[in-house]
């Protein structure tokens, strides 16, 4: 039987840490590394003829990780893992037995993981990154010093053996904005061996003097807490105020792999519009997109954005004439990103009064 304690640790502090950060996708190479607790499954079989159940207190495990981003969302890491738990109770046939010593393994997995950008779903709060991913490697368990002991039989193993494990992976990420790459990981695990045939430990029985092996259940729940650190991120820039006036310029965001004008966007059109004054002959309306998609499809985004807010200032009164529109894709990026990576800054248009 599993044993989880009344409450897991909350993950609100985390975010307190991370207060102000802007998440981006992972580009390139990162390692990790986490601590936490598991919840080791049941394991029952037989020695000899006495059938035997063990059951395990809150253990520990501890994962290493080295990964690499492809900045859409995608991770691919390979890991290695330790946990151990105690033997806190156990049963002799139907009868409660004393029960001591630990199982441990060691697991090397390779993990495919998914960043999950919110955004996508409408939510804009890019402080925490929640993620998913499943694992596939191979894990070697041991039994150290396992004894069950009641007034006429001990069974004892001291053992091991490796088999195929799986594990499937939840967590959030928490970036730390003084801290660029930097980012606090919280996650659940759930890790099993082989399903049909775990490593095959032998377990002896002192009252008949015979053994057996036994396919031993080694999967367990697991809660973690970590870091992770990702080697080339560029450093965290907070959400600019529109407009932002620099030699009469003014700057028009959207969403992603969008061109509609939404409320603010035609505030500071407006704005610019305004400012025209006299003596101002040509308006450049420069439109831009992010990395984030096929470079074609960019250059056309960025011409109808540019068109867009065009339209907004003939709107207005500008006469038309004075104002030329051009499209630039994903070229000169207010921040620097690697390819395919979400940058809402650089979903933009400039409007430049000369």
């Amino acid at each position: 039987m599993i044993r989880f304690p009344g409450h897991l640790v909350a993950a609100s502090a985390l975010a307190l840490l991370a207060n102000g950060a802007s998440a981006q996708n992972i580009q390139g190479v990162y390692l990790g590394g986490a601590l936490g607790a598991i919840w080791q499954q049941e394991d029952e079989g037989a020695a000899g003829p006495n059938k035997f159940s063990a059951d395990f207190s809150t253990g520990a495990v501890g994962v290493l990780s080295l990964g690499y981003g492809f900045g859409n969302g995608i991770r691919a890491e390979i890991e290695s893992s330790f946990n151990s738990s105690e033997v806190n109770s156990a049963k002799i046939g139907n009868a409660a037995a004393n029960g001591s010593g630990r199982y441990q393994s060691v697991a090397f997995m390779a993990n495919i993981l998914y960043d999950i950008d919110l955004r996508l779903i409408g939510v804009d709060n890019r402080s925490f990154v929640p993620y998913v991913g499943v694992g596939l490697g191979y894990h070697t368990g041991s039994t150290d010093n396992v004894r069950f002991s009641n007034a006429t039989t001990t069974i004892t193993s001291d053992g091991e053996d490796g088999r195929m494990a799986y594990q499937i992976i939840a967590g959030v990420s928490f970036p730390i904005a003084s801290v660029p790459g930097l980012s606090l990981t919280t996650e659940y695990r759930f890790f099993m061996t082989d399903i049909d045939n775990g490593p095959e430990i032998k377990f002896s029985d002192s009252a008949s003097g015979t053994s057996r092996v036994n396919n031993t259940m080694f999967s367990y729940h697991a809660v973690l807490l970590g870091l992770r650190y990702a080697f080339n991120a560029a450093p965290t820039v907070a959400a600019a105020a529109a407009p932002v006036a620099a030699a009469r310029t003014f700057l028009v965001f959207f969403d992603w792999s969008k061109a509609d004008l939404t409320d603010r966007a035609r505030q500071i059109i407006g704005e610019a519009a305004s400012a025209r004054g006299q003596g101002v002959t040509r308006i450049e309306v420069n439109g831009f997109t992010d990395r984030s998609g096929p470079s074609d499809y960019n250059m056309q985004l960025s011409v109808r954005r540019a068109n867009a807010v065009a339209a907004e200032l003939v709107r207005r009164g500008v006469p038309r004439n004075e104002i030329v529109t051009r499209g630039f894709g994903e070229e000169n990026n207010l921040v620097p990103t690697a390819d395919g990576v979400r940058e809402p800054q650089n979903r933009r248009v400039e409007i430049i009064l000369k």
